[in-house]
């Protein structure tokens, strides 16, 4: 006599993939979404407004690549968005060059400066590695002051924006607007390709457990370096797109309050999720915008807003949706 195997089947790898599965679609839907935004926005919002706040959204972005991913934080990210704003205005302005090669040119400089700067920096950590990264920031913020052409406190003013490809007046917003969209979403694909590569895999191990990547063989500093150079370039080409937006390069670009307002972007954000960046940013963005001509202290009430919005949202404002989701 056979037996029959009476042995329930096991349901849990199937809602797990029916889970998976709804959740990419979710994505898809969401970014789908956000797309149709980013096109129709510069019809309902001034263009140039918008197109600022995007060189911010790359630069929180490229900021939460590496607190996100690997654990460091930087106070002194914006010495790579202000280093390539004056080089690309510099090249724009003085050199005459388009602004695909001076925006090259900026971004290059950032690489070159998040390599130097991460060799010195990446070998500290915690408290260490912040007080590094401000030191060496300031060291570019007074060198913005010495060197003959960034024009000390006026900046760089009046930087021509040219013609993108020789074809596309830089000038119009809309082709201004797309512009550094386009640059953004480039920049913000990267990134997610980044993140959710081996590479990435192996950061957010050295992030969670440092000693037993160690152990397991992993390079973990060059590892650090790598992603604090990706980090810088990306920072640098938030920065010279920005210049050409603004038309302007000054010591604030490379001042430790900007590295502030891009760790305020990021926490109030979500650090650790790619989104939220952008929605820290924006937000970030808009108040300062709004509250300028409102007589009020900016500082103080971007702050009082970031206080309230951790207390309500510990992981931050994308951070906490996707824990209510359970994502």
């Amino acid at each position: 006599m056979s037996a029959i195997d009476t042995k329930p089947t096991d349901t849990k790898p199937a809602a797990e993939a029916e889970s998976f599965a709804t959740s990419r679609k979710l994505d898809y839907a969401f970014y789908a979404l956000a797309l149709l935004v980013l096109i129709a926005a510069p019809f309902f919002v001034y263009p140039l407004f918008l197109a600022k706040v995007l060189c911010f959204c790359l630069f929180a972005c490229a900021f939460n690549l590496l607190l996100g991913s690997v654990g460091l934080l930087s106070l002194g990210h914006a010495a790579f968005f202000g280093s390539a704003a004056y080089i690309a205005g510099h090249a724009l302005k003085v050199w005459g060059l388009p602004f695909e090669l001076a925006a090259l040119l900026g971004t290059a400089a950032a690489a070159v400066l998040g390599v130097a700067f991460g060799y010195i920096s990446i070998r500290r950590s915690g408290l260490y590695f912040a007080m590094i990264t401000l030191a060496l920031g300031q060291m570019i913020y007074f060198l913005a002051f010495q060197l003959p052409f960034t024009h000390a406190e006026d900046g760089l003013t009046a930087v021509p924006r040219g013609k993108l490809l020789g074809l596309f007046d830089l000038n119009n917003n809309l082709v201004l607007y797309y512009t550094a969209a386009v640059v953004f979403v480039a920049g913000y694909l990267l990134i997610h390709r980044i993140t959710h590569s081996t590479f990435g895999q192996i950061l957010n191990g050295i992030r969670e457990n440092q000693p037993r990547m160690i152990s397991l063989g992993y390079r973990v500093n060059d590892y650090k370096l790598a992603v604090f150079a990706l980090s810088a370039t990306l920072a640098g080409l938030a920065g010279a797109t920005k210049t050409m937006v603004v038309q302007l390069a000054s010591p604030v670009d490379v001042h430790w309050a900007t590295s502030g307002d891009v760790i305020l972007m990021a926490l109030l954000g979500g650090v650790g999720t790619l989104f939220g960046p952008v929605v820290g940013a924006v937000l970030v963005e808009m108040l300062q915008f709004y509250l300028a001509d409102s007589g009020l202290p900016i500082q103080m009430v971007i702050g009082a807003i970031f206080v309230l919005c951790i207390l309500v949202f510990r992981q931050g404002i994308v951070g906490e949706i996707n824990r209510i989701l359970g994502r």
